[in-house]
């Protein structure tokens, strides 16, 4: 059956157009006249059958249509162009993944891990995003994702990669080592809260049966690297991961301020949509992922 598919030089001249939201800048752009835009764009809405532009004196404005259309036409184009780059420049082998993540995560455990998946598969280029919110695969451009969180986002495959203890973290000059504080000894020190986990420090305080005045009081950053920086310099006592801060404890950057370590409900995920499931790329990364998590010590299994 033959596909029902515009041309993709309609399609391009409709992206342009819709991106400058005016077919003279379009023109310009892809070295064409104008009247060949129009002729373009005018065959499009032919082709299926609904106007994309309201035209006036003062020019062009895309219809509602129009405007949701483009943002698919602008991700699938873009889409094509990455696919055309990466056949040209790996000669038809290996390939290149685009990964979400999250943002410390990134930082802290997987880019000091990757150069040995780049030894051993120098085909496949992996691209690095920073994303905290889940978000819909089809809306755009990533293959697959690393998450912090409860659950598989629906319509999605996922691997399982690894727990999360939390540890209460200090500069050595705030507190000195020590194995346990009482109640009252953790009011006395500003707690650095992580602003898309507000009740952290509460939920920590009370799996050891605390209750501690003002647990959800203190600075609040966005990010685990902005709480473990502001621990360093000494601005208050951070709860983070271990995971994320091995580095910092190994060379005496932070102490613990406390010994014990509450296994999160939150564990790390490497997720992908259904359909790129068979992907070559994808599952090479993936079996790598697998076994670095694997190596830090947590056993992997199908989630």
């Amino acid at each position: 059956m033959r596909r029902k598919i515009p041309s993709t030089t309609a399609l391009s001249a409709f992206e342009a157009a819709a991106r400058h939201q005016s077919f003279t800048k379009a023109a310009d752009e892809l070295a064409v006249t104008q009247g060949a835009v129009c002729r373009q764009i005018a065959a499009l809405e032919e082709f299926l059958g609904l106007k994309l532009f309201r035209r006036d004196r003062r020019g062009v404005a895309l219809t509602d249509a129009g405007q949701a259309y483009s943002r698919k036409v602008a991700l699938r184009l873009d889409d094509v162009e990455q696919d055309t780059l990466d056949v040209m420049a790996k000669g038809g082998h290996g390939g290149t993944l685009e990964l979400a993540v999250v943002p410390t995560f990134a930082t802290k455990w997987l880019l000091p891990r990757l150069p040995d998946f780049i030894a051993a598969h120098p085909e496949i280029t992996v691209n690095l995003t920073a994303s905290t919110r889940p978000f819909l695969f089809d809306d755009t451009q990533f293959d697959a994702a690393i998450h912090a969180g409860v659950a598989i986002w629906p319509g999605t495959e996922g691997r399982f990669l690894m727990s999360e203890t939390l540890l209460a973290v200090c500069s050595p000059a705030l507190i000195a080592p020590r194995s346990t504080l009482a109640a009252t000894d953790w009011q006395r020190y500003p707690l650095l809260q992580q602003s898309t986990r507000p009740y952290a420090w509460r939920d920590w305080f009370a799996s050891r049966g605390l209750q501690v005045a003002g647990d959800m009081s203190g600075p609040k950053l966005e990010l685990f690297s902005m709480l473990a920086e502001a621990a360093v310099y000494g601005v208050g006592i951070a709860l983070i991961p271990r995971l994320l801060i091995e580095d910092e404890l190994r060379r005496g950057a932070l102490v613990p301020a406390d010994q014990y370590e509450q296994l999160s409900d939150r564990s790390y995920h490497f997720l992908y949509p259904e359909r790129k499931s068979e992907n070559t790329a994808l599952t090479v990364f993936r079996d790598w992922l697998e076994q670095q998590a694997g190596q830090y010590g947590t056993a992997s299994r199908s989630a």
